[in-house]
């Protein structure tokens, strides 16, 4: 085996959080480590610029560098100072993977787990960042609202349709892309915090809540009997939360490596590292190197398997 190939998240998420892994895919050896920078941009430049040249792959975590949805491509504004500190290691964010990925993850429930997902109510917390989740689920038959208004910007509206979708997406996405990003998504402590009381009885009217995780925890309530999620990054102390509530199965886009599911960013990175590009690549490469790996998606019946 040849020597390892090291690929580093740096993340505006909690430290708390942080995880490292070493795996083998295709014969090479890969160490995958998640480092929290606890909402402090200045430091993850820091560490972004200390790292650029020494590892294989980098990645962004808890910030993305642009969104993908509704047939066009947004740029955060917030993120700029951050790739501004890579100019040597190949620098991703995991939204080019997210699209493919996580429509391939509806796909496999389906085919895989043989989940009839018809007339299923799901809410989406937020489709302008998984909206290849949100189309598989559209494909799948489920009833949809999206929680975009609500769960980025704090306005209590859920959204019917994808017309109406795309249309929002389309006027507010130029916009939304560049604000403070904690102003859109929860970074550093405050994703340690409790899920908040208010607006817990939104879930009730659902079969399945699916989205990012921090955005999912947010209002999650105390009781989640009978409910499916479908999700990225679950930490163990994540799935044990989800069990106590009553959560029945658990799906996460990516595969879990000693007890933590990472990021679509982590897994983007260790597949440009693997593929050697000094890029992103396409979906369809992307969906190649999933399958020769043997990348599946994680499910997790967390009270008892079905009969």
């Amino acid at each position: 085996m040849d020597a390892i190939k090291e690929v580093v998240s740096v993340s505006l998420g909690s430290s708390a959080r942080d995880h490292e892994v070493e795996i083998e895919l295709l014969g090479e050896g890969f160490r995958l480590r998640r480092e929290g920078t606890d909402g402090d941009l200045d430091r993850a430049v820091g560490r972004l610029a200390e790292l650029d040249g020494h590892v294989d792959a980098l990645s962004l975590g808890g910030i993305d560098l642009y969104l993908r949805a509704a047939g066009r491509d947004y740029r955060f504004r917030a993120s700029r100072k951050l790739a501004a500190a890579v100019t040597r290691t190949p620098l991703v964010c995991g939204a080019a993977l997210k699209g493919p990925l996580e429509h391939a993850t509806v796909g496999y429930m389906r085919t895989e787990l043989g989940l009839d997902l018809a007339g299923k109510r799901v809410l989406v917390t937020s489709a302008v960042d998984r909206y290849g989740l949100a189309e598989g689920l559209i494909e799948a038959g489920c009833d949809l609202r999206y929680g975009d208004l609500l769960y980025a910007l704090g306005i209590p509206v859920l959204i019917k349709g994808k017309r109406a979708l795309d249309a929002l997406i389309h006027v507010l996405a130029p916009v939304v892309v560049q604000l403070p990003f904690s102003w859109l998504y929860p970074t550093g402590s405050a994703q340690d915090k409790p899920p908040e009381p208010k607006r817990q009885d939104l879930y009730e009217r659902f079969d399945v809540i699916a989205g990012d995780y921090n955005y999912v925890r947010q209002y999650m309530p105390p009781d989640m009997g009978g409910k499916w999620v479908i999700t990225n990054t679950t930490t163990a102390a994540d799935v044990d939360e989800m069990r106590t509530r009553g959560v029945e199965l658990l799906v996460t886009s990516t595969p879990r490596l000693n007890g933590r599911s990472f990021g679509t960013n982590v897994i983007e990175a260790a597949l440009v590292a693997l593929a050697g590009s000094a890029t992103e690549l396409t979906p369809a490469e992307y969906v190649r190197l999933l399958g020769e790996v043997g990348f599946e998606p994680d499910v997790m019946w967390l009270q008892k398997a079905p009969v």
